[in-house]
């Protein structure tokens, strides 16, 4: 019986890393782990943390609790979280990517004060009660792991809370649970690596486009990523959209979102730079940069280039098609750079607009609003919430705003932390 029980975990686990395997952003990729982790092992809780060598530093990525997410209604999340800190070996995260070990804690309020067997390494590290007293709930079993790609780079680290057996009992993790986990991990590092890669190669287009407009930030286009990424968690429970379809969609758009202002690495300096209001002609030549970032996705080889191509090119098209959306029905590929976009072409409307250009358009005007630029201050909430109101079924869709309305505290939380 053992025999088959094993069997059919490491079946499991061969179909959760074929799921992942499809994954190109390394931040859904950690999500998607960190599910998987807890679901080989019946975990309740866990977080995921990203780690940066070169500054040494944890930043928690994903928080997930079943036993929390059971007091909300359908559709919600928990609310956003997101804190870092030094890895240090006082901490059982930074202890653990520090020194690239698997730590397993039966009772993280009752461990032992030594490392080893003949109680002669003293235990550098402490559980942080603090969340716990936040929440009201209680950490006990605590299985904490580095994911290590095959360069002995850690890339984040895997913390899952309160195994569960089969009455729901809190135990702690076994070393079957322990064996499984580090199984899992490790037999994913490819995909991890070329997620990494992917990443790294997105964040350097949009690094180059970041230095040529003074007026946008890196972490601009973080915000709009994951402002995007919200939206359309909500529009899809709305909609009803099947989890599959929903999961490759998202992974595309959290990557694509970045991508939405590309094309300003063609714009003339004279009128990227230019402090003040821009004149009639040069706002239609700032236009092509939406024709400029579809070239440069074009031709689309995978899903992920034409999203990118997508949100490039209809981000500021209008739902309810009128004059001021761009650049609408226009052949992108015959536009010259530094050139007037015509503005007689056939305007594109409601659902013809793509849905992931929709929903960065919304989430770009948002990000825009609520913070300063050479042009404008920032907006408050309020008004920027009842500009957005205003604006649904004209320039918005209606049912991306309304989605956008339901998880607006998360957004702000982001807009917050990634300042």
């Amino acid at each position: 019986m053992k025999v088959d029980a094993n069997r059919q975990i490491l079946q499991q686990i061969a179909a959760l890393k074929e799921k992942l395997s499809h994954i190109r952003d390394i931040d859904i990729l950690l999500e998607n782990t960190l599910s998987a982790a807890r679901e080989i092992v019946h975990a309740d809780a866990g977080s995921i943390y990203e780690y940066t060598e070169s500054e040494n530093r944890l930043r928690i990525r994903y928080s997930q609790n079943d036993t929390q997410q059971r007091k909300l209604s359908p559709g919600e999340k928990l609310p956003y979280v997101s804190f870092s800190l030094q890895a240090t070996a006082k901490s059982i995260s930074g202890y653990s990517a520090l020194h690239k070990k698997i730590i397993n804690i039966p009772d993280v309020y009752a461990m032992d004060d030594y490392l080893d067997a003949d109680r002669t390494e003293k235990r550098p590290y402490n559980f942080d009660s603090t969340n716990d007293i936040k929440t009201g709930y209680h950490t006990k079993s605590m299985l904490t792991l580095p994911l290590v790609i095959t360069n002995g780079m850690v890339l984040g680290i895997l913390q899952i809370i309160n195994a569960q057996d089969e009455a729901g009992n809190i135990v702690p993790f076994s070393e079957e649970a322990e064996f499984y986990v580090s199984y899992f991990a490790s037999s994913i590092v490819q995909v991890y690596e070329y997620a990494y890669l992917t990443k790294q190669l997105i964040e350097r287009l949009v690094k180059m486009a970041n230095y040529r407009d003074p007026r946008e930030t890196g972490t601009h286009v973080e915000r709009v990523s994951s402002f995007s990424l919200e939206i359309y968690d909500r529009y899809a429970v709305n909609k009803h959209i099947p989890e599959k379809e929903s999961n490759k969609f998202r992974d595309n758009l959290k990557l694509a979102a970045k991508c939405h202002d590309v094309g300003k690495v063609a714009v003339a300096d004279k009128i990227l730079k230019k402090e003040g209001l821009l004149s009639a002609e040069e706002r239609s030549i700032m236009k092509g940069h939406t024709c400029i970032g579809a070239q440069i996705f074009t031709p689309a080889d995978n899903d992920l280039d034409a999203m990118a191509r997508d949100v490039c090119l209809h981000h500021h098209d209008r739902w309810d098609g009128s004059g001021a959306g761009y650049p609408g029905n226009y052949d992108y590929m015959s536009y010259v750079p530094g050139t007037m976009v015509p503005d007689d072409s056939a305007p594109l409307k409601g659902e013809a607009i793509p849905l992931a250009a929709r929903i960065v358009a919304l989430a770009d005007v948002y990000d825009a609003l609520r913070h300063r630029r050479c042009y404008k201050e920032s907006w408050t909430l309020d008004d920027t919430l009842q500009e957005i109101r205003s604006e649904s079924g004209r320039q918005f869709d209606p049912e991306l705003v309304e989605a956008f309305m339901q998880v607006v505290d998360r957004i702000e939380a982001i807009n917050s932390d990634l300042q």
